[in-house]
C-alpha cells in the first residue's frame, strides 16, 4: 500500500500488513473483549532514528490530514496507543538512548524508549535515583511515562513522572521542533508549558527528549507486611498511618482474590493457614526506618490486624515486592480483564474497596483489588469470560459502576494510567463545563488539524 510516508525511506517506514497490525493497539486491549477499546486499523509504522525525522513525520501527516498515534513500548492500560482506521503509528523504539547522566546537576537526560527500569539501573550505578517506578517499570518508556504522568509504588513519599520532569524536546502537529523548562534548580519564565504537555497522551506533541531530575541513592529499605482479617480493619489501618505522618516510600494492598491469584502463580505461601482478607506491605528508606515500621506495626495491631512482620533483609524485601508486583499477570490467569484505575481520598479506601466487593456481588463476577494505599490510588481488576455477552456487559457495568463510586467518593476516574480512549466519556463527568471547555481550545490551538492521536482524552 502506498502512503505519504514512503518518501521518508523504507528504513523508517513499513506497511506490512503483520508487523502493521502487530503495532495497533495497548496492552488494554487483551482486557477489552467487549470493545470497550475499539478499533484498529493503522495503515503504516514509522520508526525514526531522529528528531528531525519525527519532524518530518509530522510535517507530512499534517500536509496531509493523517492522524498520528505515538507508541512506546504498548504498555498503556488506557487505550492511549490504540491506532484509530487511516493513522499512522510512529513508533518510539529506536530513539531509545541515554544521553547524559550529570552526577552534579542530578539530571539525566533520555529519548523516550528508554526503557525506565534501565534508567534507574544506569543512574543507581553513579550513586543517584530515578524514583518513578510503575508496575511496568521492566518494560515501559520513559517516554509513555511521560505522556501519562505514570505513578508507580514509590508515589506515596516521591511522588510522579511529572515531578521528575525539568524539560522537554517536542515536535508539535506541524513538525515545528521546540524546547520547554530549563536544567536549572530553579525556573519561571513564561508558562509552565512542560507541566502542560506532561500527561498529555500524545495529543499535544511528540516528545522526543526528557531531562530528567534525580536524587541521591536512599539508604536499604526495611519492609513490612501486615494481614487483616476484613478490609474495614485494613482502611483504618491506612487512616491511621496516613493521619501519623509516616515517612514510608511505599505502602500497598492486596485484597483476598488477589492475594489468591498471586499465591497460585507464585507458591509463595501467603495464603497460608488462611489467606487474609487484606495484606499491606510497606517499605521505608529513611534513616530512622526501624523505628518508623515500629511505630506502623503499633498502628496496625491496634486496628486489627492478625499478623505483622517485619524485615530488614533486602532479598526478602525484594520477594515481597515481586508478589506485589505479580498482582495483574496473577489475576489475568484467572480470565479475561478489564483494569481501571481509580483515585479516592486515603481516608475513604476502605469505602472504595467494600464498595468494589458490593459491585462485583451484584454483577456476579471476580474482581480483585490492589493499588497504592497510600495515595489513594486503586486497581480494581474486573474477571470475565469475553466469550460470553452477558459476562462482557456485566464486566462494562461493573466497570462504570467503580469509576462512578470513585467520582462519588471525591477522587478522580484515572490516578496514573491517563485517560486514553478507555475513560474520555468520563472527562466530562470529573472536570466541569469551563475546564472543557479550556482542555478543547488547547488542543485546538496546538493541533489544529486534529492529527495528533485523534480521540484520545477528549471525548467527541
Amino acid at each position: 500500500m502506498s502512503t505519504p510516508f514512503d518518501r521518508l525511506g523504507p528504513d523508517l517506514v513499513t506497511t506490512d500488513p503483520d508487523l502493521v497490525a502487530s503495532y495497533a493497539r495497548d496492552e488494554s486491549a487483551l482486557g477489552v473483549g467487549s470493545g470497550l477499546v475499539g478499533g484498529a486499523g493503522p495503515v503504516a509504522v514509522v520508526s525514526p532514528r531522529s528528531t528531525a525525522d519525527v519532524a518530518a513525520t509530522l510535517a507530512i501527516a499534517h500536509e496531509h490530514r493523517v492522524p498520528v498515534v505515538v507508541r512506546g513500548a504498548g504498555s498503556g492500560l488506557s487505550g492511549a496507543a490504540t491506532a484509530p482506521d487511516g493513522s499512522v503509528v510512529l513508533s518510539t523504539r529506536r530513539l531509545a538512548r541515554v544521553l547524559e547522566i550529570d552526577r552534579g546537576e542530578r539530571l539525566a537526560v533520555v529519548q523516550p524508549g528508554v526503557v525506565t527500569g534501565d534508567l534507574r539501573t544506569a543512574v543507581a550505578e553513579v550513586g543517584l535515583f530515578y524514583p518513578p517506578d510503575p508496575g511496568s517499570v521492566a518494560f515501559s518508556t520513559i517516554g509513555g511515562n511521560v505522556a501519562t504522568n505514570a505513578g508507580g509504588m514509590c508515589c506515596v513519599k516521591y511522588g510522579v513522572t511529572g515531578d521528575f520532569v525539568l524539560g522537554l524536546e517536542v515536535v508539535l502537529a506541524d513538525g515545528t521542533i521546540t524546547r520547554t523548562g530549563r536544567r536549572t534548580a530553579k525556573g519561571v519564565a513564561g508558562y509552565d508549558l512542560t507541566a502542560l504537555l506532561v500527561g498529555s497522551e500524545g495529543t499535544l506533541g511528540v516528545i522526543t527528549e526528557i531531562t530528567l531530575r534525580l536524587l541521591p541513592a536512599p539508604g536499604p529499605a526495611r519492609t513490612l507486611v501486615a494481614t487483616f482479617p476484613g478490609l474495614a480493619a485494613a482502611g483504618a489501618a491506612v487512616a491511621a498511618v496516613a493521619t501519623a505522618g509516616l515517612p514510608l516510600s511505599m505502602l500497598e494492598v492486596m485484597d483476598r482474590t488477589t492475594l489468591d491469584a498471586v499465591d497460585r502463580l507464585t507458591r509463595m505461601g501467603l495464603g497460608e493457614g488462611g489467606t487474609p482478607a487484606a495484606m499491606l506491605l510497606a517499605q521505608c528508606d529513611d534513616p530512622a526506618a526501624a523505628l518508623v515500621l515500629e511505630r506502623m506495626a503499633v498502628l496496625c495491631e491496634a486496628a486489627g490486624a492478625v499478623d505483622v512482620v517485619s524485615a530488614d533483609d533486602a532479598a526478602e524485601g525484594e520477594a515481597l515486592l515481586e508478589a506485589r508486583r505479580q498482582a495483574l499477570p496473577a489475576l489475568e490467569q484467572l480470565g479475561d480483564w478489564i483494569l481501571d484505575d481509580v483515585c479516592v481520598p486515603r481516608g475513604r479506601v476502605v469505602e472504595l474497596l467494600e464498595g468494589v466487593e458490593r459491585i462485583a456481588a451484584a454483577e456476579s463476577l471476580t474482581i480483585g483489588v490492589f493499588g497504592h494505599a497510600g495515595d489513594g490510588n486503586m486497581h480494581p481488576t474486573i474477571v470475565h469470560d469475553a466469550a460470553d455477552p452477558a459476562s462482557v456487559a456485566a464486566a462494562a457495568r461493573a466497570f462504570d459502576a467503580i469509576t462512578a463510586l470513585a467520582l462519588d467518593l471525591g477522587g478522580t476516574i484515572t490516578g496514573e494510567h491517563g485517560v486514553g480512549r478507555l475513560k474520555r466519556d468520563w472527562l466530562a463527568r470529573e472536570l466541569d463545563p469551563g475546564a472543557m471547555a479550556l482542555s478543547r481550545a488547547l488542543k485546538d490551538a496546538v493541533d489544529p488539524r486534529g492529527i495528533l492521536n485523534p480521540g484520545c482524552v477528549l471525548p467527541a
